[in-house]
């Protein structure tokens, strides 16, 4: 692993000639590649549950432990490490090695001949996706000053959306045409490519570049400390229990929303991945988008509104995501999905970037490991496995519509995530003024 960048004014005018406004677009868009990948990887297990289900004769409790616990338990314990190593090393390498583990576990998922050797494989997918945001987080934040960061963070975010859609359509072809083991194989491969790509064509920018100050120095990182100045902060922390509870329904949803067409609408894998696929990719991927836009924008007037969009979108989206699951033609549900996926992306980049722009510089990387790690411990961790077992205690009294009325009880959490945007928007400004450097 290279040592650490000079960082004497020398080299960050170097650095300054090479990080052109080109190279941050190529360096945001490897980043943007390597999130796909991690979300392709991590998701496909959604478009296989009922295979898997039929294959390896799973209930809905082991499938939502598969999809949560057995992936985000090390995903989110091991980020705090990984990141306090990103924070005083080389990101850039530990990115690329992360991409390369991930990818190779995906492609031992399907190998796996039971339950259990399944849930190790996801255990391994886990591990190597923990090494991957945060210092992907504190790369960006070093790229685009505080005014652009919320953009930069949407479109990162942008990852998780083509990540589930192209998981979804290849998945659901792949696993009709030649079987859910095909669909491990396939999609876990290009990582590799995708790592190299980042290991040898990006740079390690100085920390505080693009916020025009000097680094601090390099000293011992206090993980305590970071973890206390994320709750002492009175807007990171209800952006951390927002972004949670909205990861417990979205987490839970995208894992489940597959079987609940199969099963309430009697679709095919590859229908739901053509019909749902899409829907996730581009809308969600446009709400992500334009919801790092309008923070950006309305914030520059009312610094409030980094948080608040986020509410409003949350609640708007409610009423929508109760009519999919509620609509019995199926059509007119994903109709009704639409707004729902729009409104509900607009969360990632103003999260991300209000954690960020809140956090002292060397400690970016664990600020964004500490908010992954409440975020999948509950959210990812959580909403699959409530969801499954929810949808097997009432499966007597609903039979297969249980997984229904288990995913419209989910959706209305969203009303709680919205009260701690609303919360976070009215402390941001003092918080921000009293942020140490």
């Amino acid at each position: 692993m290279s040592h650490l960048p000079d960082t004497s004014a020398s080299a960050r005018d170097d650095f300054a000639s090479r990080i052109t406004p080109r190279y941050r677009r190529w360096a945001l868009f490897l980043l943007v590649l390597a999130y796909t990948s991690s979300h392709v990887d991590r998701n496909i297990v959604g478009i296989l549950i009922e295979p898997l289900k039929a294959d390896l004769l799973l209930s809905d409790t082991q499938l939502g432990f598969l999809s949560g616990i057995a992936f985000a338990l090390f995903y989110a314990t091991l980020g705090i490490p990984i990141a306090v190593w990103a924070d005083r090393s080389n990101r850039r390498n530990i990115i690329a090695w992360a991409i390369a583990i991930w990818s190779l576990m995906t492609a031992l998922c399907g190998m796996a001949q039971n339950f259990w050797q399944l849930a190790i494989a996801r255990v391994g997918v886990g591990i190597g996706e923990a090494g991957s945001s945060p210092p992907s987080h504190s790369m960006i934040s070093d790229l685009y000053p505080k005014e652009e960061r919320s953009s930069a963070m949407a479109l990162y975010a942008l990852g998780v959306y083509f990540g589930i859609m192209i998981g979804f359509l290849v998945g659901g072809f792949v696993a009709d045409a030649w079987g859910w083991r095909a669909a491990f194989f396939i999609v876990g491969i290009p990582g590799l490519l995708i790592a190299l790509l980042v290991r040898f064509t990006m740079i390690e920018p100085p920390r505080g570049f693009a916020d025009g100050v000097a680094p601090p120095p390099k000293g011992k990182i206090n993980i305590r400390a970071g973890m206390a100045v994320l709750w002492r902060v009175r807007t990171t922390r209800h952006v951390v229990i927002g972004v949670t509870l909205t990861a417990l329904v979205g987490y839970g949803t995208i894992v489940w929303n597959p079987a609940f067409l199969m099963r309430s609408h009697g679709l095919s894998p590859t229908q739901v991945g053509v019909l749902l696929g899409p829907l996730l990719g581009v809308v969600g991927g446009l709400g992500a988008w334009i919801g790092g836009i309008l923070a950006d924008r309305l914030a520059a007037k009312n610094q409030s509104w980094n948080a608040w969009i986020v509410g409003l979108a949350k609640i708007l989206a409610v009423p929508f995501i109760i009519a999919f699951y509620t609509i019995d033609n199926t059509y007119l549900a994903l109709a009704a999905y639409i707004p729902a996926v729009f409104l509900g992306a607009f969360y990632l980049g103003p999260s991300f970037a209000m954690i960020q722009s809140l956090t002292p510089l060397r400690s970016r990387a664990l600020a964004s490991a500490v908010m992954l790690l409440v975020l999948n411990l509950f959210g990812l961790g959580f909403g699959p496995q409530l969801i499954g077992l929810t949808s097997d205690l009432i499966g007597g009294l609903y039979g297969m519509e249980s997984l229904r009325y288990a995913l419209i009880a989910a959706a209305l959490v969203n009303i709680w995530a919205c009260w701690h945007y609303y919360l976070a928007g009215r402390t941001i400004k003092q918080d921000t003024a009293n942020m140490e450097p």
